[in-house]
């Protein structure tokens, strides 16, 4: 039986040196052009120093039209670069794997929103191939700009109705050309994204994507196929499955009596690890992710309630997370600037009133 504590070595050869994932989490405090700020320095050294094995910045803009988020971090230009060469080597000094996770809002971008396909309702216009090719250069760049500062790899958000989780969906994607219409087409814009990001990175960085099977007219049966085409690919080093409550059935009434997640779990997957999100909030949920076929626990809410929830693990089977709502003066201690504990405020629960 894979235990919490057990190592798991990547096939870029990085090694995790517990099963302890730390999620890409929104937090809109870095500054407005995307400069690494203080309180985000903070945030995510206090969680690699907490125990994760693995510490990923949130989700990180590739294109400056790209940008999803106010506060968002930067990878797209080189005035970002000293800020991410600073919290890179602080990340690594704890002994946790730096990765930056790189992401282009796409149709939901704040200034101008693009997708594979016009959408009147947000406002998105329709991407030319030129755009789409800018775009896929784009997250190569980032990567490239990634590794130069010392991270050890890149995730690519694929996940939540962002530009590649776009071009995905069936929905969204009403294209007529070689990246619409099949889920092989559909998934060309991502394929052709890893090839040029392993093309341009040296051996040994390490390449994860980050999926969610639903919402965004997205099919759970389709996305399965491209989470097993990626690993029957062997071009990429993890995968990390986002199902908002490990515990959930599908939305899709044809597949309900069974949990979303085991679509997934039982993924024949070589040596490349799958991980799962979703509401893990104790001890006893990061095993049952580990007893459910998964590698890894990737922890959100939880990390954001306990920067060392994988110490606490460690020193108490039995541990669960404190109880919602939190004052401000916790979060506070546990490495949330202003802008992460407003936005706190606005999931329903939370943050207790003064």
């Amino acid at each position: 039986m894979t235990q919490l504590s057990d190592p798991i070595t990547l096939p870029s050869g990085a090694v995790l040196k517990n099963r302890f994932v730390l999620a890409p989490l929104t937090n809109l405090q870095s500054h407005p052009d995307g400069v690494l700020s203080e309180d985000e320095f903070n945030w995510l050294t206090l969680r690699a120093k907490g125990g994760f094995a693995l510490t990923m910045t949130c989700a990180a803009s590739v294109q400056e039209s790209g940008v999803g988020f106010p506060g968002q971090l930067g990878f797209h230009d080189e005035k970002h670069f000293p800020g991410l060469q600073r919290l890179a080597g602080a990340i690594k000094q704890h002994g946790s794997l730096a990765i930056a996770q790189l992401h282009h809002g796409g149709l939901r971008s704040m200034k101008n929103p693009k997708a594979p396909s016009a959408d009147e309702k947000i406002g998105a216009e329709a991407m030319t191939l030129d755009e789409i090719a800018q775009s896929r250069d784009c997250f190569v760049a980032a990567a490239q700009r990634a590794e130069r500062a010392g991270f050890d790899g890149v995730e690519l958000h694929g996940a939540h109705g962002y530009l590649i989780c776009s071009f995905l969906s069936p929905e969204l994607n009403r294209r007529e050309d070689q990246y619409g219409g099949s889920i092989e087409n559909r998934s060309r814009f991502l394929i052709e994204m890893i090839d040029g990001v392993r093309a341009a990175t040296k051996p040994g960085f390490t390449v994860g994507v980050r999926l969610s099977p639903e919402r965004w007219g997205l099919k759970v049966l389709e996305i399965r196929e491209v989470a097993q085409r990626l690993l029957n690919d062997a071009k990429i080093d993890f995968l990390d499955m986002s199902l908002w409550d490990v515990r959930k059935e599908p939305d899709e009434e044809a597949l309900k009596g069974r949990t979303l997640a085991s679509f997934f779990s039982d993924l024949k997957r070589g040596k490349i690890p799958v991980g799962a999100a979703g509401k893990i909030m104790s001890a006893q949920d990061a095993r049952d992710v580990l007893a459910a076929g998964f590698d890894f626990p990737v922890i959100g809410r939880g990390a954001i309630l306990h920067h060392d929830f994988p110490q606490r693990v460690a020193a108490d089977a039995n541990f669960t997370v404190i109880a919602t709502p939190v004052s401000e003066a916790y979060l506070r201690g546990e490495g949330l600037g202003t802008a992460f504990v407003n936005y706190m405020r606005t999931w329903k629960g939370f943050v207790s009133e003064a």
